[in-house]
């Protein structure tokens, strides 16, 4: 996962929630990559909720984000913040 990706799910009161993965550069290094995920939500012209954070080695984050895209309504989207 070189580069960020974020996941938006409408929501019926006009916001949204989002999860995003971008490669942690704190705790992971070239030998050992770990990817931050962050889940949220967010209604404009509110600041952004963060809910969640978590440390998932890429091929689990790679899994995640299939499940939440198949199973939990996310699609692809651009940065919201």
């Amino acid at each position: 996962m070189p580069k960020p990706l974020w996941l938006v799910r409408p929501r019926p009161d006009g916001g949204c929630d989002y999860v995003s993965f971008q490669v942690d550069s704190v705790t992971g290094s070239a030998l050992a990559p770990s990817v931050e995920m962050r889940e949220g939500s967010h209604l404009p012209p509110q600041m952004p909720l963060l809910k969640r954070r978590h440390r998932l080695d890429p091929d689990e984050a790679e899994r995640c984000q299939m499940r939440l895209q198949k199973e939990g309504g996310f699609r692809c989207s651009e940065p919201l913040f």
